[in-house]
């Protein structure tokens, strides 16, 4: 089985559901999707930061503990598409590792986000945005709930609780940036960093066609055809 935690904002509900049925639509392996959202965490987490564009910037950091420190899973950002099976993904899995991502380097195009957020540029951006985490590793169970609580932004996202040789790396088809690199009709999963197409000042992104045809995927039902 899979176990995939996704981003879950109440600010862009639609992203997470589109995400989520992009996942189950090219999955050809048994899946465990499990919402991250804040709302559900509340007996086990509090979230004290008061930075962060979305309501999952620390929450994704808990999956090794919900995990009880076993297996693997994965983490995803909620404002991504699945262009290929996630089950390709899975595969890539390293025991020697203890987070696997793509390791992102570049600087931004722009100073804001969607809904005017900041954009700032820091080393590792993106890096935890699409994680397979070790949950079972050893170096892993620093990572408790009032671990995240107490830490900065910088400490988690750059995962400097772990050495450099522990951190793998995988191709960087599996988060790939439209909106940042443009378009690229080899990327396995999409990401649009600086806003969702859900919002209108990002409707047009590079590769937002994909996206609002998921969109339409998850309103579908079969009807009844009368003569």
């Amino acid at each position: 089985m899979i176990r995939t935690f996704v981003g879950y904002d109440p600010k862009e509900t639609v992203a997470y559901h589109v995400c989520v049925n992009s996942i189950i639509r090219h999955a050809r392996s048994i899946l465990s999707i499990t919402p991250l959202a804040l709302g559900n965490l509340a007996s086990t987490y509090q979230e004290v930061h008061e930075d962060g564009s979305n309501n999952f910037v620390y929450s994704r950091f808990l999956v090794p503990f919900m995990q009880n420190y076993q297996g693997w899973a994965i983490f995803m950002d909620g404002d991504m598409l699945l262009r290929a099976d996630i089950t390709e993904l899975w595969g890539l899995r390293d025991d020697s590792k203890a987070v696997m991502c793509v390791q992102h380097d570049y600087k931004t195009k722009t100073a804001k986000k969607y809904l005017g957020t900041p954009n700032q540029d820091y080393p590792r951006k993106n890096w935890s945005s699409v994680v397979l985490w070790n949950c079972a590793h050893p170096a892993n169970r620093v990572v408790t709930p009032q671990f995240i609580e107490a830490a900065s932004g910088a400490k988690l996202h750059r995962f400097t609780w772990l050495s450099d040789d522990l951190i793998g790396k995988i191709p960087k088809v599996w988060n790939w940036l439209p909106d940042e690199f443009g378009e690229n009709q080899d990327a396995k999963l999409l990401h649009w960093t600086l806003g969702t197409p859900c919002f209108h000042e990002c409707a047009t992104a590079p590769m937002a066609n994909e996206w609002h045809r998921e969109a339409l995927y998850i309103n579908h039902s079969a009807q009844t055809l009368h003569p």
